[in-house]
């Protein structure tokens, strides 16, 4: 890297703590600035909101910004990291189109079939009718999901047929505003979930270490799905011999894809695991570091992290 940096993170969560607490660390690190921050970061914080994609471009020309992280899905969704490239910036980070990994559920579902990547069987629907009449023959346990970005609780697993139906209602009669227009009704898979995210420079990638989160709100995992209650690592259900078959069979076919397409993934690449009987099957994918598994996976990263995301940008 050669010179100290001045680094950027957008966002204002518990992941973005994580993230500061770690960079702090660097002896790469010149300066650092979190936008718009919270309480954790408060020696670092600046009063620009995640969504002002123009004030943050500006703010890292005027502060010669080396390098700026992404926490959150939105502003990649915007295009944030566009802006930041035509401005001359180095980001961290995947482009609007490689976004559309997270930004739609039938997008995502489109890549793994074209990259054959085992996954739940799927259908697509923007009629409520059709997609009641689908559950209809299917019957339940079913999976439906918003198919835009709905904050980590988009999804609902229906134990039975009537709670099915409701939930076609609930997302695409405007419980999820723009992200329920379109609806995905998944296969239900059993097994263990497990989190694994990948650091990628669109070519490669090196996997962080496996994460597990209790996704449900309430005890006795009797809420909603959220974006994840709580988080631990590693999970005993690991192994080398599995970590080697997804980075081969799920995150190598991901990459050549998306790059086949005109749109290589840079950043990171979060795949949302089902650990079947069957072998690993992809859920879901994310396009930058979860909340909260980034509070894990900083504790127990061991290398400096500037360096990693300053090469996976270099390419």
């Amino acid at each position: 890297m050669g010179y100290s940096k001045r680094v950027l993170i957008v966002g204002n969560g518990g992941r973005e703590h994580a993230l500061a607490w770690k960079l702090a660390q660097s002896p790469e690190l010149e300066q650092l600035f979190v936008a718009p921050g919270n309480a954790g970061t408060l020696l670092w914080n600046v009063t620009i909101p995640t969504h002002d994609i123009a004030g943050l471009v500006e703010f890292a020309l005027q502060e010669s910004i080396d390098l700026t992280i992404v926490g959150p899905e939105d502003p990649l969704s915007l295009g944030i990291v566009d802006a930041f490239q035509e401005a001359g910036l180095r980001i961290f980070g995947p482009n609007q189109g490689a976004a559309l990994l997270e930004g739609s559920k039938s997008f995502a579902k489109i890549i793994m079939e074209e990259a054959k990547i085992p996954t739940a069987e799927w259908q697509v629907f923007e009629d409520s009718d059709q997609a009641k009449n689908y559950l209809k023959t299917i019957g339940a346990p079913c999976v439906l999901k918003a198919d835009g970005l709905a904050a980590g609780k988009g999804v609902i697993v229906a134990q039975d047929l009537e709670t099915a139906l409701q939930a076609v209602d609930e997302i695409m009669d405007g419980g999820f505003g723009s992200a329920g227009k379109k609806l995905v009704i998944e296969e239900f898979l059993e097994g263990q979930e497990v989190s694994l995210l990948c650091f990628s420079d669109g070519v490669t990638a090196l996997p962080m270490v496996p994460v597990q989160d209790h996704k449900r709100a309430l005890d006795g995992d009797l809420g909603l799905n959220t974006g994840g209650m709580g988080t631990y690592s590693p999970p005993p259900i690991w192994s080398p011999e599995l970590e080697a078959n997804v980075m081969r069979d799920l995150v190598a076919p991901t990459l050549r894809v998306m790059q086949e397409r005109g749109t290589p993934f840079m950043g990171v690449l979060f795949l949302g695991l089902m650990l079947t009987q069957k072998g690993p099957k992809l859920l879901e994918y994310n396009v930058r570091f979860g909340d909260p598994e980034t509070q894990v996976v900083m504790k127990r990263l061991k290398s400096d992290l500037l360096p990693i995301l300053w090469a996976c940008t270099e390419r």
